[in-house]
């Protein structure tokens, strides 16, 4: 858009000479880039809801849960595109033309993208995509005991570890014990030096 505005004549005054430019060999790096970075946040978006409709949401749940939990990923990527790509819409002296056309281009681009990302892809999403008929509104939530087979592996003979007199006994995340893979312990073990040895 920010290339299309630039008006036919370079020599005439507009309006829009500020923030445009032309579409030359920059700006066309620019689009390329700027295609990939769209086309990664909206595949975000839809592989989510895809996958949330494959474990049992309807096609509304799913792209609204899509939407949420992949905000703050699109974001970080369109804050961190935008703020290291700004500077080359500042930038004056020799060669500024062709960092000006990057620039604008990224910048611009990458606003209008993550507002068609977060507001246009879920409403073609609800269009488009294929409705595997889930029933759920949400996604239960596990319970406690399967946490924390998760966490700690299975007890002897494969079973769950027996629970602690019905009482939830949670360790904090620094307190809990690690686990390392077999041969680990033992390299480490032998690696470190005994006092008195040096």
């Amino acid at each position: 858009m920010f290339t299309f505005l630039k008006m036919p004549n370079p020599e005439l005054p507009y309006w829009t000479n500020g923030f445009t430019t032309t579409l030359n060999i920059y700006s066309q790096v620019g689009l390329v880039t700027l295609i990939g970075l769209v086309a990664k946040n909206g595949i975000l978006v839809v592989e989510f809801a895809r996958q949330m409709q494959e474990k049992g949401l309807h096609k509304l749940a799913a792209i609204r849960a899509a939407a949420t939990t992949r905000l703050r990923p699109i974001l970080m990527t369109t804050v961190a595109t935008v703020a290291g790509h700004f500077p080359l819409v500042l930038v004056t002296g020799a060669g500024a033309e062709a960092r000006n056309s990057i620039g604008l281009v990224l910048v611009g681009g990458m606003a209008i993208g993550t507002l068609f990302t977060l507001f246009v892809i879920p409403s073609v999403y609800m269009l488009l995509a294929r409705d595997l008929h889930g029933t759920l509104d949400e996604l239960p939530a596990e319970s406690e005991d399967d946490l924390r087979s998760a966490i700690d592996g299975p007890g002897p003979g494969g079973a769950p570890p027996a629970a602690t007199g019905g009482q939830s006994r949670e360790l904090p995340v620094l307190q809990r014990p690690r686990r390392m893979p077999a041969g680990v312990e033992a390299r480490l073990a032998s690696s470190t030096p005994q006092p008195g040895a040096i």
